[in-house]
């Protein structure tokens, strides 16, 4: 089942650069859409505002029928990406979505904000 990286796209850290034409949100979007490209079972999409402000750069992971998930305070490095993305497809393979914290990658440690539980019918 596929697990969806929804990625705020108007986040902005505290040391933003105005004059850099684009947000930090746009910046860890293109890298996550760029990490993501190919891999089996992880998709992204690009959302105005999760209303994490205060922990920019935000993302969540969700699936139907498995736990979800908020990560934020990124900076938007490849390194961020790319943990984000393998920790998604790890998320795909789990039959809840729940993975074990010994699985977790290096980058996403410490990035958890919140976790939902699936909503049943």
């Amino acid at each position: 089942m596929t697990t969806t990286i929804t990625i705020c796209d108007t986040c902005k850290r505290d040391d933003w650069d105005a004059a850099s034409g684009r947000t930090d949100g746009e910046a860890l979007a293109d890298l996550i859409e760029a990490a993501a490209t190919g891999v089996a079972d992880v998709a992204t999409r690009r959302h105005s505002c999760l209303m994490g402000c205060s922990g920019a750069c935000n993302v969540t992971l969700q699936a139907p029928g498995k736990m979800a998930y908020t990560l934020g305070r990124f900076d938007p490095t490849e390194e961020a990406a790319q943990g984000l993305v393998e920790y998604a497809a790890k998320h795909a393979a789990a039959e809840t979505g729940v993975v074990p914290f010994r699985e977790w990658p290096l980058p996403i440690k410490g990035h958890f904000v919140t976790r939902h539980p699936p909503l049943t019918e």
